[in-house]
């Protein structure tokens, strides 16, 4: 089967034909996998603003937002405050409320309520960080520090594929897959939901960047290994599917 052929096959839902439900972890009795990517206690922690006390976040209509989202790559060298980014990952990934049963209800879609994505970040323009890259914890709203390097902007250019605007931005989002979650309840069929999840999440983010002056731009062309040496994951039971990058919105 050609690539072409391999892809195809991967937008197509034939998989669910074949599926066997009863053979899946969760008919099993298997445990669901932890809602979120467990993180070593001894490892720095950034508090976020929680819902209800932003600053900076315009109250904003879901028509003028979408009539008004567009793609930018190019930002204005402005911060972001700490309230406008926690606000943008709870627009993308906070979670609403925590169910019975391994699930959780969050701010986007998931197929199955599995949410299988983390969200990473490179930080370069925000008040009250240092430049570095960083995870977000949903769960208790904080970010991971996961430590600085001097050459960031170069090294998320090289992982982008020599794109320019990524390192040019406030901060940069990277969505990871942990395919187990999803594998857990949907075993083969889950690989096509991750992926439509990582679409509701991005939107997300462009629809959330308006209400703070802001603009993103989704990046589906990375280098694999770079990106995931980049942001520390193993590259086989995670991995990056996705990355965008945010900045202030130039005054013309």
């Amino acid at each position: 089967m050609s690539q072409r052929e391999q892809g195809r096959r991967f937008l197509r839902s034939d998989s669910w034909k074949t599926l066997d439900f009863s053979a899946t972890p969760q008919a099993l009795g298997v445990a669901p996998p932890p809602l979120e990517k467990p993180a070593p206690p001894e490892m720095a922690r950034v508090s976020l603003p929680g819902p209800g006390t932003w600053q900076g976040v315009e109250p904003l209509s879901v028509e003028a937002a979408i009539a008004e989202r567009v793609t930018l790559r190019r930002y204005a060298p402005m911060l972001f405050s700490l309230d406008e980014l926690s606000f943008l990952l709870w627009a993308t990934q906070g979670i609403r409320e925590v169910l019975p049963g391994g699930n959780a209800r969050r701010t986007v879609p998931s197929g199955g309520c599995r949410h299988a994505l983390e969200t990473y970040l490179a930080v370069f323009r925000v008040d009250g960080l240092e430049k570095g890259v960083y995870r977000y914890l949903p769960l208790s709203h904080e970010l991971l520090v996961l430590g600085s390097r001097p050459d960031l902007e170069d090294a998320l250019v090289a992982a982008t594929r020599k794109q320019v605007f990524p390192g040019r931005s406030a901060v940069t989002f990277a969505w990871t897959a942990l395919p187990e979650r999803g594998e857990w309840r949907y075993a083969e069929a889950a690989a096509k939901l991750i992926a439509l999840d990582a679409g509701h999440v991005c939107q997300n983010l462009y629809l959330a960047c308006e209400a703070v002056g802001a603009g993103t731009c989704a990046i589906a062309a990375y280098d694999q290994e770079l990106a995931d040496a980049l942001f520390g994951v193993d590259g086989k039971d995670e991995f990056t599917v996705y990355m965008a990058s945010v900045g202030k919105k130039p005054e013309e």
